[in-house]
């Protein structure tokens, strides 16, 4: 497989940006990512013309696919054409949040921004400000952007920064806690209970292999918060209109949360974040409230065209029923060829998101009949059940050297394109076909 010119403009980004990229994930590919032309489909073909089955999708954005259907495209050039952009309110804004408040449970009231990370900050600020507490809980190995308060690692006795850049003092009002651990919850609780704001979690730890919750974990964390006069805060972000349809991750669960971030595929494939929640909190937010939150990109016209017209594609046509039964012919499929030819390893995922986790000292093949058919769902009678990711400290344990050193290279001289590193997702998108899945299942076997 030819890669010249990928490897020539890695070596020119190397003389103008950090590390040759403008987000540090996409290094992880050695010794150098190869540099996409452009997408077709459920594909994407490289700047030397390698054609690759694509399974990360802009690492989530892409519902739709590389191939934007009509209505979705020609709104896009609409709203391009009219003007780039205006500071001022827009009609398309407005249709956008309309559509969210209708379909999502915990949303009566949004502020768009322009990212993830955007939203997550804002969001804290605002759990923050509306509660008058200072600490926020968050799951050890959850992902909520490139902001201070969260790039905290550690445990709730001795949080510390994640990244150089961050005082210390900032950490000391972040309380991790491994996922899925009630008691971890009731203890911070009953040490800092008056002074913590919210938790924060995603509903399914999306950027460390994703990690599924036990059962009654998020109604848990809802009763907790409730009784304790703090906010729950879902990080929506990746299974926000993946995972549950158009009602998200807390209508598949059943939980209500007090404040939703979004980004992604509520924006189509262009920057983009929201808060959204109950209307009395989000009413905080200057210029109603005393909470400070503006941005001269919010509300950008062509990124609220983009996701209003994916969302309504979404709703109009089959797209969920096709992208969450390729997941499950994959998750399935990739079940079958684990138990034969890797039983330690272990399949996640739910929807439209999967992943094999190099997890170690699994139960034998033998035993495995009676396993979660289509990607882990921590069920207690699964034979995989006391191996099986629990919290990101489990998939940090897993091979993530060999997937990453040895796996992920086998499967791309296979032209399949699979996320950079074990702890990010994989996703289906309604571009994918059956002949992808069956290409993919081949492949992993020959890289296994």
């Amino acid at each position: 497989m030819n890669d010249d010119n990928s490897r020539d403009l890695y070596d020119r980004a190397l003389s103008v940006m950090p590390g040759g990229v403008n987000s540090a994930v996409r290094a992880a590919i050695e010794p150098y990512p190869f540099f996409v032309q452009k997408g077709d489909g459920g594909h994407v073909i490289d700047a030397d013309g390698n054609r690759y089955v694509d399974w990360v999708m802009g690492l989530g954005p892409l519902l739709l696919g590389h191939d934007l259907p009509d209505p979705v495209q020609a709104s896009i050039q609409q709203k391009a054409s009219e003007g780039p952009m205006y500071g001022t309110p827009t009609e398309v804004e407005v249709d956008l949040a309309e559509f969210v408040v209708r379909h999502v449970p915990s949303v009566e009231k949004i502020r768009f921004v322009n990212s993830g990370t955007e939203a997550t900050t804002s969001a804290v600020r605002l759990a923050r400000g509306y509660t008058g507490r200072n600490k926020i809980v968050v799951m050890q190995g959850g992902y909520h952007g490139a902001q201070e308060s969260t790039l905290v690692e550690g445990d709730a006795e001795t949080p510390q920064p994640s990244s150089a850049g961050i005082p210390q003092s900032f950490s000391e009002h972040t309380l991790p806690v491994p996922f899925n651990d009630e008691e971890a919850i009731r203890k911070v609780f009953e040490e800092h209970g008056d002074d913590i704001a919210a938790v924060l979690t995603e509903p399914i730890l999306g950027n460390y292999g994703i990690v599924y919750p036990e059962e009654g974990y998020h109604e848990f964390l809802r009763e907790i918060t409730d009784e304790h006069g703090s906010l729950l805060i879902f990080d929506e972000v990746i299974t926000g209109f993946r995972v549950g349809g158009l009602g998200c991750a807390q209508s598949e669960f059943g939980v209500t949360p007090d404040l939703t971030t979004f980004g992604k595929i509520i924006g189509g494939g262009f920057p983009v974040g929201a808060i959204g929640g109950r209307a009395e909190i989000i009413e905080h937010f200057a210029p109603s409230g005393d909470v400070f939150q503006a941005g001269t990109f919010s509300g950008h016209p062509v990124t609220m065209a983009a996701g209003l017209e994916t969302l309504q594609f979404a709703a109009e046509n089959d797209v969920y029923e096709h992208v969450d039964g390729l997941g499950e012919q994959l998750r399935s499929g990739l079940s079958e060829v684990l138990a034969d030819q890797a039983p330690s390893y272990t399949v996640t995922g739910t929807a439209s998101m999967f992943k094999v986790i190099f997890t170690r000292d699994g139960p034998g093949r033998d035993s495995l009949e009676e396993q979660c058919s289509a990607g882990c769902r921590q069920n207690p009678t699964c034979p995989r059940y006391d191996s099986c990711p629990k919290n990101a400290a489990d998939v940090k344990n897993a091979e993530t050297e060999r997937w990453r050193r040895v796996f992920w290279g086998k499967m791309k001289a296979q032209n399949v394109f699979l996320s950079q590193n074990q702890f990010e997702c994989q996703f289906v998108s309604y571009g994918h076909t059956e002949d992808d899945v069956e290409e993919t299942l081949e492949a992993y076997k020959h890289a296994l």
